[in-house]
């Protein structure tokens, strides 16, 4: 009688590594403000979260890496584009971004009104002064490696993991999707209640959307990254103009 091998425990830690990563990446940097002797650490850590952000996604590609490397795969492979759909494939994305497009903006605002009564109140807690220098680094890095380690970790990694662990597929879907909504609590973390529901809620339907899209088709990660990368771009850049 031959026993069988517990499922693996990676797709899970995956799941959730983000989110340690960014929580542990910022104590790091306000570690670095009090021992330099800032009163207000905490809050200056929170201004550099598109470099923390950076390095968590540095974490991740190099996690995934090392764990697809042990199952015989390689990292890059979850971004194969399949040559003979890729006009299909194209159009399909950019078809679903017509849908995806509001899901990833509307929220930000309406909730933002009713939370604060002002759509653009929050925009100061999120846009934070960065030196020049950082902010420059930050318009490269961040919304690259944005597309290569976010999706990938939720989607590329962890779902079809658990689908072939057993786990039903609503909720293989469900879960990445909701973990990639709530891991923006902590982007930056900011120990405000009302900050902390807004940044919650705000990504949920853009992520369930995304989910569903590529549990449909997977092989639409690529092109869905690119778009991811573009959408964080367009932020990026408004760091440039909050910059000292």
């Amino acid at each position: 009688m031959t026993s069988q091998s517990s499922p693996s425990p990676w797709p899970w830690l995956v799941l959730v590594s983000r989110l340690g990563f960014f929580v542990i990446i910022q104590a790091l940097f306000a570690l670095g403000f009090w021992l330099a002797g800032s009163t207000t650490a905490w809050d200056n850590s929170a201004n550099w979260w598109p470099i923390v952000v950076t390095f968590s996604n540095v974490l991740s590609i190099a996690l995934m890496s090392r764990l697809l490397r042990g199952e015989g795969q390689r990292y890059r492979d979850l971004f194969r584009i399949h040559k003979g759909n890729t006009l299909r494939d194209s159009l399909t994305v950019l078809g679903l971004f017509l849908i995806g497009g509001p899901l990833s903006y509307f929220p930000n605002p309406l909730l933002s009104k009713a939370l604060w009564g002002d759509a653009q109140a929050v925009l100061p807690m999120l846009v934070r002064p960065l030196p020049l220098w950082a902010a420059y680094t930050a318009l490269i890095l961040f919304p690259l490696t944005q597309g290569l380690a976010e999706l990938a970790s939720y989607f590329g990694y962890s779902m079809p993991r658990l689908k072939s662990q057993g786990v039903r597929p609503w909720l293989a879907v469900s879960l990445p999707a909701l973990v990639l909504g709530l891991q923006h609590i902590a982007v930056p973390l900011l120990f405000d209640p009302r900050f902390i529901l807004w940044r919650a809620l705000m990504f949920l339907p853009f992520a369930f959307f995304v989910g569903i899209v590529l549990h449909w088709r997977p092989r639409l990660l690529p092109y869905m990254a690119i778009v991811h990368v573009l959408m964080d771009l367009s932020f990026a850049i408004m760091l440039i103009s909050a910059a000292y």
